[in-house]
C-alpha cells in the first residue's frame, strides 16, 4: 500500500531524493523528483498536465496521491523538518527582484504591490476585480513580497492590508481578502502543491519563522515583525493570515469569517492556530458552525488588537508601526512563536494536512457546492 510505503520508507526516500538533504527542494520539485526515482509512486508531469485541463469535477484525483507521499515525508522527523527549511528558503523570483527592490523600493506584481518607506514594507492586495481572492498568483506574489520585505536590510517592519476596489460592490473601499477564489476551485485551477500547501508552507509560515538564509551564527532564519490592517472584511484565507501577525488593526465595521466547513474544505492551519487565540468553542463556532464574528462585537478582540473607526484607520497603523519597531521586538516575537507554535507540531499539523485537504478538494460535497461558480 503507498502509505505503508512512505511511511516505512520516508527518510530514506527523502535523503535519495535530496542527496543525503544536501539539496533543498521545494514541495513542487520533490514531488516531481520522486515521479522519476519512484515510478507509480506519485503522478507524473505529463498526467500531472492532463489533470490540470480538466474542472476539478473531472480530475482523476492524481493529487491524493501527491497527499499521502507528503504526508509521509513531514510525518518524518528529520526529512519533514529539512523539507520546512526549504520551504522557507527565498524562492528563485524573489532574490532575482531583490536588487532592483533595495535599490527602488516599489515592486508591482499583479496581485500584489510592494513599497518600502521609512523602514516599513507596505505590501498591499491589490487584486480589485475578485476583492482580494486567492489563486495561485496571488499565493507566489505575496512569497515573493514577503522575502523581499525580510530580506531588505532597510525594512524593519513588514505590513499587509487590501487595496482600494473597483468591484462595483465595494467601489473606491478598501477590502482585505474574500478568500479562496471558488470560480477557480471549480475550474481547477486550486492544485494541492502549488497553492493549498505552498500558501501554508511559504510565505505564511514565513511571516511566523522568518525566511530561512543560514547565514547567521545565532539564527539561521531572518524574520521580522508583521501588522495586518483589515478594512471591510477578512474572509476564508483573509481571516487565516491574520493568526500569524503581531498585530492586527480593523475598521469597525469589518468582518471576519471562515467558511471552509460550508464550502466542504479545511480552512488551512486555522485548525492548528485558531483554538490557541480564540479558546475551543469559539474556534469551533467559527470552524465548524461558520459563525461571523463582527469587529464591533467583543469576541473580535481575540482575533484584533485594536478596533477603530474607519476613518481612523490610518493614524492606528502608523502608531501600531512605530510601537512594533522597537529594538526588543523581533527577539521577543520570535520567543513568543517559538513556544505558541513549535516547529514538531506545526509539522505534524501539515503532513496530516497534506493528505485531509487532498481528500476534501475531491469530495463530492465540494465538487457540487463550488461548482455553481463555474457558470460564471
Amino acid at each position: 500500500m503507498r502509505m505503508d510505503y512512505v511511511q516505512t520508507h520516508a527518510e530514506e526516500i527523502y535523503d535519495s531524493l535530496t542527496a543525503g538533504r544536501a539539496k533543498y527542494l521545494r514541495i513542487d520539485e520533490l514531488v516531481r523528483a520522486a515521479a522519476v526515482a519512484y515510478p507509480g509512486l506519485v503522478p507524473t508531469d505529463e498526467q500531472m498536465a492532463a489533470e490540470r485541463s480538466r474542472p476539478q469535477a473531472e480530475k482523476a484525483g492524481r493529487e491524493i496521491d501527491q497527499g499521502i507521499f507528503l504526508r509521509g515525508i513531514l510525518r518524518a522527523p528529520k526529512a519533514g523538518q529539512h523539507l520546512l527549511d526549504a520551504m522557507l528558503r527565498p524562492t528563485t523570483r524573489a532574490l532575482q527582484l531583490l536588487p532592483e527592490f533595495v535599490e527602488s523600493g516599489v515592486v508591482q506584481m499583479e496581485a500584489v504591490r510592494l513599497e518600502r518607506r521609512d523602514g516599513v514594507a507596505y505590501v498591499t492586495l491589490c487584486r480589485d476585480d475578485c476583492l482580494n481572492a486567492e489563486d495561485v498568483e496571488q499565493v507566489d506574489d505575496m512569497e515573493t513580497a514577503v522575502d523581499l520585505a525580510l530580506l531588505d536590510p532597510s525594512v524593519r517592519v513588514g505590513m499587509v492590508r487590501g487595496g482600494e476596489m473597483t468591484h462595483p460592490r465595494y467601489l473606491g473601499r478598501r477590502v482585505f481578502c474574500a478568500g479562496i477564489n471558488l470560480k477557480k476551485l471549480s475550474s481547477g485551477d486550486i492544485p494541492l502543491v502549488d497553492f493549498l500547501l505552498r500558501r501554508e508552507l511559504g510565505y505564511i509560515h514565513k511571516i511566523v519563522r522568518g525566511v530561512f538564509t543560514g547565514d547567521s551564527w545565532h539564527s539561521p532564519f531572518v524574520d521580522k515583525p508583521w501588522l495586518a490592517a483589515v478594512d471591510s472584511f477578512a474572509i476564508g484565507g483573509g481571516a487565516q493570515l491574520l493568526l500569524v501577525f503581531d498585530h492586527v488593526v480593523a475598521a469597525s465595521d469589518a468582518y471576519f469569517s471562515l467558511p471552509a466547513a460550508k464550502e466542504g474544505i479545511i480552512p488551512g492551519a486555522s485548525n492548528f492556530r485558531l483554538s490557541r487565540i480564540t479558546g475551543p468553542r469559539v474556534a469551533r463556532q467559527v470552524i465548524l458552525g461558520g459563525r461571523q464574528i463582527r469587529a464591533d462585537e467583543p469576541d473580535a478582540r481575540l482575533l484584533v488588537d485594536e478596533v477603530v473607526a474607519p476613518g481612523e484607520m490610518d493614524v492606528a497603523i502608523s502608531r501600531a508601526l512605530a510601537s512594533l519597531d522597537a529594538d526588543a521586538v523581533r527577539a521577543n516575537r520570535r520567543m513568543l512563536n517559538l513556544a505558541e507554535e513549535p516547529p514538531d507540531e506545526f509539522r505534524r499539523y501539515m503532513a496530516e494536512f497534506a493528505l485531509q485537504q487532498a481528500l476534501r478538494i475531491y469530495g463530492e460535497d465540494v465538487i457540487s457546492k463550488v461548482g455553481r461558480f463555474g457558470a460564471g
